[in-house]
């Protein structure tokens, strides 16, 4: 079981646009040391849209080898063409990762029964742990609780990724489910509400630039200490805020820059970060302790 904070990785990029695979490789490791549960590569935080299949690979390569075991590691391998996504999951597997994370297919607008037959296809191709990553602001379409339920029965589709921000979700999905189905949130303002509604963790874009608070806010929650957790959470609330004032991952990897990770640099169709939402994170980063 997947649980506790788990970060969804962003891709640093040399100034020359090129992945830098040192400084990502420095990235993992001091997510690790800070203590953060599992990490994430070539999510959407991760710029997987615009990767090349061979980078998107190579990615997962690298997080897999700096991990070394020591963190479960959940690679994207979503696409909105079922036969990349299958490629991508198999290469996953390959390469030792722990389980892969599957984004409802974008931009196609499957119906409830398309989305069914392209996770079964995927889970029924590659022999590993799959979490569904139901997102609808990006993909347009939303996985019904009843279309969770049936993939819930395959021996491969362990959970899901929950971006949708409705708190009833958990709890329709552990009813229809069962409490071994693995809900993870992907929304950092309602993590808490969500392990309060059943979850057992959450894949957070937050967690790039506050790792160890992140793991400290979830520990402290499964010791039932709610007020210690709630305190990070609103220590925490103007950085969630600012990362999210621009697409992501625009403030957070700027947000990371600040700490002297990577560039802030995105690829396009992703615009440099404006002046006005730089000053807000800059802003949020050291009112929550995080900038010196």
């Amino acid at each position: 079981m997947f649980r506790g904070s788990l970060v969804a990785l962003i891709t640093p990029m040399r100034e020359d646009g090129a992945v830098d695979e040192q400084a990502f490789e420095r990235f993992v490791d001091w997510q690790i040391k800070e203590g953060t549960h599992g990490v994430v590569p070539v999510g959407t935080t991760g710029e997987s849209p615009t990767l090349s299949h061979s980078e998107h690979k190579r990615i997962t390569e690298i997080a897999i080898a700096v991990a070394r075991g020591r963190v479960p590691v959940i690679a994207g391998t979503g696409s909105n063409s079922t036969a990349e996504a299958i490629d991508l999951t198999r290469h996953a597997k390959q390469a030792g990762a722990d389980a892969a994370l599957v984004v409802t297919p974008y931009y196609n607008k499957p119906t409830q029964e398309g989305l069914y037959l392209h996770f079964k296809a995927i889970a029924d191709a590659a022999d590993l742990p799959i979490i569904i990553y139901n997102i609808p602001p990006r993909s347009v379409v939303d996985m019904s609780v009843e279309t969770m339920a049936r993939l819930a029965a395959h021996p491969n589709i362990i959970g899901v990724k929950d971006a949708t921000a409705n708190l009833a979700r958990p709890l329709h999905t552990t009813r229809a489910c069962g409490k071994a189905f693995c809900q993870l949130s992907g929304e950092d303002h309602t993590a808490l509400a969500f392990l309060a509604a059943g979850g057992v963790g959450c894949i957070s874009v937050t967690a790039n630039v506050a790792p160890r608070l992140l793991r400290t806010m979830h520990e402290t929650w499964a010791e039932g200490d709610t007020k210690g957790a709630m305190a990070i959470q609103e220590r925490l609330l103007p950085v969630h805020d600012a990362l999210f004032a621009e697409t992501s991952p625009g403030p957070v990897k700027y947000a990371a820059s600040l700490l002297g990770h990577t560039a802030e640099r995105c690829r396009l169709p992703l615009a440099p970060v404006s002046e006005p939402v730089k000053a807000r994170v800059r802003a949020a980063m050291a009112e929550a302790g995080l900038l010196n």
